[in-house]
C-alpha cells in the first residue's frame, strides 16, 4: 500500500496569519498579471477577498510586499517588491524542505 503524506506551513504574527500557500498564489499571480483584479480573477477570488488579504499581508510584513498603483486613463497596477520575491522564494523553500522531511519521516513506517 501507498502513504502519501499531506502538510500545509503557514507563517503567524500576534495579529494572526501572515502567510499561507493561498497567499503565496495570490501574490505569484500579482507578480504573473501585474494586477490585483487580474490576479484575483485568475484564482477565482473576488477583488475584495484579495485586497484584504494583500492589505493584511503588507501591514504584517516588515516591508511592503507589493506596490499597488491606483487606475484612471493609463490603468492602474500592482508589482511585487524585491522584498516580496524574496518572501514567495523563502516560503516556497520551507515547503519544498518540509515535504522532503515528511516523505523521508514517512519511509520509516512504509518499509
Amino acid at each position: 500500500m501507498d502513504y502519501k503524506i499531506k502538510s500545509r506551513i503557514w507563517i503567524e504574527s500576534e495579529q494572526g496569519v501572515f502567510l499561507g500557500e493561498g497567499r503565496v498564489r495570490l501574490l505569484k499571480a500579482i507578480a504573473d498579471t501585474g494586477s490585483l483584479s487580474k490576479a484575483a480573477s485568475t484564482l477565482d477570488m473576488s477583488y475584495k477577498k484579495a485586497w484584504n488579504l494583500l492589505n493584511s499581508m503588507n501591514k504584517t510584513a516588515q516591508e511592503p510586499l507589493v506596490i499597488t498603483s491606483t487606475g484612471g486613463k493609463g490603468g492602474g497596477g500592482a508589482n511585487l517588491t524585491i522584498y516580496g520575491e524574496k518572501v514567495i522564494k523563502t516560503f516556497d523553500t520551507i515547503n519544498q524542505k518540509c515535504w522532503e522531511f515528511l516523505d523521508n519521516e514517512l519511509k520509516q513506517i512504509t518499509l
